[in-house]
């Protein structure tokens, strides 16, 4: 197929597959003039990479995934991690829904006066650096992640 029909077939915009294509996703077999030629197998390929970002995985960490054929090579252990931080982000959201449909309601002249809002408040402000201080770690390199590890309690 060629790259018209992979994109057509597939959803994927053609720049999308040649961008794939450069980060080692998907491999074309051969260019006729212009336009790349892929074998039937992509679409395949394709839907697994739609699943991986659907799950939150990187295009790295997707790509990690794949043999240099393209065959999925998937760590169990990494989708157990992935799976558990899902969990935990769907259990933040579900508490979050929760103080919010409490904040509609509640019964407090003010919300400020709310103790079930103050919560809300205090995991929301907790949350967001704990976030801050996972996307500095992550910035700082490999070298001083492994010390911000070792001082989480544990």
């Amino acid at each position: 197929m060629d790259i018209a029909d992979v994109a057509r077939r597939s959803g994927v915009a053609a720049s999308a597959l040649r961008y794939y294509e450069r980060k080692g996703l998907i491999r074309s077999l051969a260019s006729d003039g212009a336009r790349r030629k892929f074998a039937p197998a992509v679409l395949d390929q394709l839907a697994l990479i739609a699943l991986g970002q659907a799950a939150g995985f990187s295009l790295d960490e997707i790509r990690a995934m794949l043999t240099p054929d393209g065959e999925p090579d998937i760590d169990r252990a990494r989708l157990a991690a992935k799976a558990d931080e899902l969990e935990a982000t769907a259990r933040r959201l579900r508490a979050m829904v929760r103080g919010l449909r409490h904040a509609v309601v509640c019964p407090a002249a003010s919300h400020a006066a709310c103790p079930s809002f103050q919560r809300l408040l205090s995991a929301a402000a907790a949350g967001a650096l704990q976030s801050r201080q996972r996307e500095a770690s992550a910035a700082a390199g490999p070298a001083t992640a492994p010390r911000a590890r070792a001082r989480r309690p544990g």
